[in-house]
């Protein structure tokens, strides 16, 4: 996509504001769910270890953007540190795993839409929002940015107005059921020990998908200098709200209330009988799950350009025309859709289930792969040292979680499979270029 000229360009609190677009989605609202499920009420710990390895490597990724700019992002970086097979591997090992993730997107929202339309069919309803989401993309640069910011104030409102009403709720209404909850979460606190909380940080990983987002962007910056401002308050913001949000859900409900099906904000407000709660609420679920597939559309859009670019993928899809996206990189992220919907409506559930686990997780790996670039790219003192050791931890903690049920243990395996296929396929791309050198 093509940069903005030097008067429409970002400022810091834009692209804050798109970091909160691109951030809060279906991985918050219904993915909660799961890490309640996992860690039961120490779950606010997943969520906190999560946005402090978030804030690291989104602060390494700028650091690398400050110091050189460069729409290819983190896949330019690692080609810069370890050469082209980093930089092949790591742009195709992002853009697999958004690909995938966007077809749970669209399941997720179909799945959302039948709560008002039962009659409609899922794979209409996910095949409407890919057309619309296709057609922002299209409007360029200036389009995905005032959408990611009237939809991120939406989604930012609808998390506010739930803290709100729970206060409301639990200072006016029924003290005694609201001190029942209180009091059996605070007595469950650790029920779910130390393996709980392993096994949850997953999850909250996934509600702080998007930053590498805010990464591509940092290019579109007036001030370049100032993407860690943005991406330091974007995290301190959107961390405070999970937080608040979780820790008054958990006050009005007992954790054992809460189904991996349902968004736990849904859960702790449907006992209180508020009129349209559950509408507005699904409504705001299908903002937030269409906002951050158009986030995704984004990134892979830009990643594929700049892999073509370099002749890491298919010269032609770079191509550009008198449109705003190149048209070939257009029809292949529109093919790479469509792959997804069938993909998500064919496929048994657990087996989508487990490509949904090995997507996420790979998404994963690109932050880990962000540090050690970072490491090799930048001169680090011996705190940047410490914090970069600490973020690499915290994802390698992450990860061996999923080795701990059968579930996540299954799309981990499946992960380790994609990643031997873009192995094998970076052996092949290098050697060719090794043999036309020759």
């Amino acid at each position: 996509m093509t940069s903005n000229t030097s008067k429409d360009r970002l400022s810091w609190w834009q692209l804050s504001l798109i970091g909160i677009g691109c951030t809060l989605g279906t991985g918050f609202f219904l993915g909660t769910s799961m890490a309640i499920h996992k860690s039961g009420p120490a779950v606010l710990i997943p969520f906190l270890l999560a946005a402090i390895c978030t804030y690291i490597v989104y602060d390494a990724l700028v650091k690398m953007s400050v110091e050189n700019p460069d729409k290819g992002s983190f896949r330019t970086y690692a080609k810069q540190a370890f050469g082209r097979w980093a930089g092949f591997s790591n742009g195709w090992v992002y853009l697999i795993s958004e690909i995938l993730i966007m077809g749970s997107q669209l399941m997720a929202l179909g799945i959302f839409t039948k709560f008002w339309f039962p009659a409609l069919p899922l794979w209409v309803a996910a095949s409407i929002y890919a057309a619309i989401g296709l057609v922002v993309i299209l409007t360029g640069m200036k389009g995905f940015e005032n959408f990611q910011n009237i939809f991120g104030a939406l989604k930012a409102a609808a998390i506010v107005m739930f803290i709100i009403v729970a206060i409301v709720i639990i200072t006016k209404g029924s003290q005694a059921s609201t001190l029942d909850s209180l009091y059996a979460n605070y007595e469950e606190f650790f029920s779910q020990g130390i393996k709980g909380i392993w096994l949850g940080l997953l999850y909250a990983f996934y509600a702080y998908g998007g930053i590498e987002v805010m990464g591509l962007m940092v290019i579109d910056l007036k001030n370049p200098k100032e993407a860690p401002k943005a991406g330091r308050i974007m995290l301190v913001v959107i961390t405070i709200i999970f937080l608040m949000a979780i820790a008054l859900a958990l006050a009005l409900v007992s954790w054992k209330d809460f189904t991996i099906d349902e968004s736990p904000f849904i859960t702790a407000l449907q006992g209180y009988h508020i009129p349209f709660v559950a509408d507005i609420f699904n409504g705001v679920l299908i903002i937030a799950g269409f906002s951050t597939m158009v986030a995704s559309l984004y990134a892979v859009i830009t990643i594929l350009i700049t892999l073509a670019e370099d002749h890491d993928a298919p010269k032609i899809l770079a191509k550009k025309g008198k449109r705003k996206v190149p048209m070939p990189a257009f029809i292949f992220l529109t093919g790479g859709l469509v792959i997804t919907i069938v993909i998500g409506f064919l496929m048994p559930e657990k087996i989508f289930e487990y490509l949904m686990t090995a997507a996420g997780l790979m998404l994963i790996y690109n932050w880990l792969f962000i540090l050690i670039t970072y490491m090799k790219l930048m001169e680090l003192s011996k705190w940047e040292h410490v914090k970069n050791g600490l973020g690499m931890l915290l994802i390698a903690v992450t990860v061996s979680g999923t080795l701990g049920e059968k579930t996540s243990r299954l799309g981990f395996f499946v992960s380790l499979l994609f990643l031997v296929l873009i192995g094998i396929a970076t052996w092949i791309v290098v050697k060719r270029q090794s043999h036309k050198e020759a």
